[in-house]
Formats: structure tokens, sequence, C-alpha cells
């Protein structure tokens, strides 16, 4: 009796002779450039450990805890205080009645490249699968930085906080780790001016800043001084996630009285939280330019729609959805305003709806410049666009309108070591579409010009565009 092949195998995406060539010759070798993700930088610098498969997977990871709600697990499971043993199980429910999902091929593709597991995961599996990987993380080479090493990662940009005193990465900087961890500089709590807990966060800013800030101009000048100190400590890029913001109107008038209101415990209006925004956003596009941060853009979140689970479990929990986006006037506003006076920095732009890819792709084709290739990028499919289909669309969306063969590439966008494998799953997608164009007679038969590309794509663009140290 033939004996049925895995679900994950060698060619697994692969659909045509070119794809296969494309991705075994030059994908898989090339090494991993996570630019932006969320992993811990203190996790990475104690090179953690793991005593179990819920602690590795489950613990932080709201994609998977949307899926078990989906799937009728109660929160008990999710993000209570049930066993890791019983969480791990309703996971493992919840996988057979995932196929289409994403995380259906994550989890398996995890299992197979991290554990060596080619079975699948169901309720009959799970116990043989616990044992089988707690049995594997308690082995020496089971640690954070074992997994980076493992994935080829050779350079990595966390997400911190300005007010952060980047110990973390002081001490990581001293060691003889061959993965490049790089702090990125992600002022969330200083933009948005409308969450509680503003008055308290400058505050902190303040002390982290040495100086005081009394004024919508002093926050700046402090945010200036810790981007100062984020570029002195390797920082390359700078983010950001915003809703919907009118980048159109607003002036430093209405975003001085919306910082005062909000230091003051007052609401400020929705006129001076946009104006606050926009406002804010053009001086730290200043603050980047200045010191060589890329901008990454995060628009069309619309966060904590639940307010009963968000009173529950807290942000970051599976709560948050796709929004409006932004619209082409907004957007192209500012990337003009910065432009006018030569302040505009490298600029990524994500979107999560979907529907913003074709108008953002043309924005930023308005504003390309040299020398930088592809100065302005729209970026990888983002958060719930992080499948099969969107991945596609967005690269589609770059050919048709830009240049896909100056697409900087992959991200994790994850606070999980396993989720490495996403690279992986990118690139035999990217391999399948440009190998499928070749069969078709759509993309020249030239292996040298299509394995570049899809090397680039890869890899050397974004060690290029964010200007990673050499040899990566």
């Amino acid at each position: 009796m033939q004996t049925a092949q895995p679900l994950i195998h060698e060619d697994f995406l692969l659909h045509t002779p070119a794809a296969r060539r494309l991705y075994h010759e030059y994908a898989e070798p090339m090494p991993v450039v996570d630019y932006h993700c969320h992993l811990d930088p203190g996790e990475i610098a104690g090179d953690r450990r793991f005593d179990n498969l819920t602690q590795a997977w489950l613990l932080g990871d709201h994609y998977k805890w949307r899926l078990m709600r989906a799937a009728g697990v109660p929160e008990e499971y999710i993000t209570g205080d049930a066993p890791d043993y019983d969480k791990f199980l309703r996971w493992a429910e919840t996988m057979p009645k995932a196929v289409g999902n994403p995380l259906y091929h994550w989890t398996h593709l995890e299992l197979t490249r991290y554990f060596g597991i080619r079975e699948l995961l169901c309720p009959q599996s799970a116990p043989g699968i616990w044992e089988e990987t707690k049995r594997q993380l308690a082995a020496p080479n089971a640690t954070a930085r074992a997994f980076i090493t493992r994935s080829g990662v050779k350079a990595l940009c966390t997400t911190d906080d300005p007010a952060d005193d980047l110990h973390f990465h002081q001490a990581l900087a001293q060691e003889d780790f061959p993965t490049a961890v790089l702090p990125a500089f992600r002022p969330e709590k200083a933009l948005h001016v409308e969450q509680a807990g503003f008055a308290a966060y400058i505050g902190r800013l303040s002390q982290a800043a040495g100086m005081p800030i009394e004024s919508f101009d002093d926050l700046v000048a402090a945010l200036d001084k810790r981007a100062g100190y984020f570029a002195s400590m390797g920082c390359k890029a700078a983010d950001q996630s915003l809703a919907s913001p009118d980048f159109t109107v607003g002036s430093q008038q209405e975003a001085r009285q919306a910082f005062l209101a909000a230091m003051n415990g007052e609401t400020p209006t929705p006129a001076q939280v946009n104006a606050y925004h926009r406002q804010l956003m053009l001086r730290l596009g200043r603050i980047y330019h200045k010191y060589g941060f890329v901008m990454e853009l995060h628009f069309g979140v619309l966060r904590n729609v639940n307010r009963r689970m968000f009173a529950h479990c807290g942000a970051d929990t599976g709560f948050d959805v796709v929004g409006e986006g932004i619209t082409a006037a907004s957007f192209a506003a500012l990337l003009d305003d910065l432009e006018a006076t030569g302040e505009l920095p490298r600029t990524i732009v994500f979107s999560l709806n979907e529907n913003d890819l074709i108008k953002l792709a043309t924005v930023a084709g308005s504003f390309q410049s040299g020398p930088a290739p592809a100065k302005i990028q729209l970026g990888a499919a983002w958060w719930f666009n992080d499948q099969k289909d969107g991945m596609l669309r967005q690269m589609q969306t770059l050919a048709n309108v830009g240049l896909l063969s100056g697409f900087v590439g992959m991200l994790t966008d994850s606070r999980s070591f396993l989720s490495y494998t996403r690279h992986e799953y990118f690139r035999r997608l990217l391999c399948n579409l440009l190998g499928g164009w070749m069969e078709q007679g759509e993309a020249p038969m030239d292996f040298d010009l299509m394995g570049g590309m899809v090397q680039d794509i890869c890899c050397r663009n974004a060690v290029a565009y964010f200007g990673l140290p050499a040899g990566i």
C-alpha cells in the first residue's frame, strides 16, 4: 500500500519545475533578515528556555487565540489559568478544524522544521507530540538563541519604546552571538495622545531623556534625543501604527492643545487628536531622516473592539480587526510635506485593509527618488493578510504598478521564536509565483536573472535598504 506524502514535503507549495529550482537553488540557502518583529530582547539576552510547547507556541500568540475561540474553546484554555498541557490539547483539538487557515500550514511547518515531526497535529497525535517536543525542548540546543541561529537569521530588529534603556541590546552587542540584534524605535505611547496613561508615560519618557517635557515641542525634542541614542545603538528602523489618520488637516496649535489637554487629564477633541497625529508624524519623519532610520507605517487597524474581553484580557489578545485604512490624499500629504523640505526618509507602508494596496503602491510610486532603489515601499502582507492569498496579492500588486524586484521581502511581526518558518512560507510562494510566470512564458526562462531577483527579495534588498552590517 502506497504511503501518503506528508503535508510538509520538499516541494510544498512549489507547483512547477522552475518554481522548485528557484526555491531550492536560490531562495532556500539565503539568510533571513527579520526587520520587524516583537521578540523580547531580554529573552534573547537571557537565552530563554521553554519547558513545553505551550510556552514556546501558545503564550502571547493572538493568532492562535482567535482561532481557538472560533472553535469554541473556553477562555480558561486560551488566556486563563488552565495547565499548559490542557491548553495544548485544546490547540490540538482546534487543528483539524483549521484546514484552509494559514495557521494549519504554519503549525505543521514549525513541527517539521524545529522538531522533525511530520505527523499531523490532532487529538489522537497530541500526547505523543507533546512528549516528543518536551523531550527535545530539554536539549541544550533548544533555546531562544538556538532557534534564531537554526533559522538562519543574520539580523533582526526588535520593537522598543523610546524610553527603554536598551541594556539587553548593549549586553548582546558584547557577546559572540552571530545574529545582529538591533533595536527599532517605536514611539506608540508618545504618538497616541488619546489613550489612557499618556501623561504617566510622558513622565517616564522625560526621565529617560533627562529633560522636562511640558509642551508638544518639548516632546519632539525628547524624542529626537532618544532617537539619537537609539542610532548610537545600531537602530535602523522606526515603527508606528495608526488607524485612519487624515494627514491633510491639523494645525500645530491644535496639536499643542491636544498635548496640554491630555497632560491635564482632559480628553482632547477628535480634531485635536488628528492634528496631533499629523504634526507629530511630520516631526518624527524629519527625525528619522536625520538619523537614517527607515520609517515603517502601519495603517488600518481598529483595536480592542470587544470591550468586555478587552477589560478581561487586555491589549494584543485577539480583539483587533481590519479598519477603514487610509485615503490616498492623506498618505500623499504626509509624504509630500516631508518631501517638500527634503526630509522624506525611506518609508515602508503596510495596510491591514487589502483594498488599500494599489492605492498605496501608486502613492509610493509618486515619491520614488534616487539613489535609494524603491525608496518608498509597499510592505509585505500584514497580519490578517499574512496568508497565501494576501501575500500573492501584495506581490502581484507591487509587480503591476512598481518594481517587485526592489521589494525588501518578508518579516515575522511575531513574538514567537518558532515563527521563522513564515519566511520559508513566503519564499515558497514567491518562487511559485515567479516560476509560474517562467513556465507560462511571461518571464524569461533565465535562472541567473530570476534566481538573482529571488535572492534580492529574500535578503539582499533588505540588507541594502536598512543599511545592515556587511557580510549578512
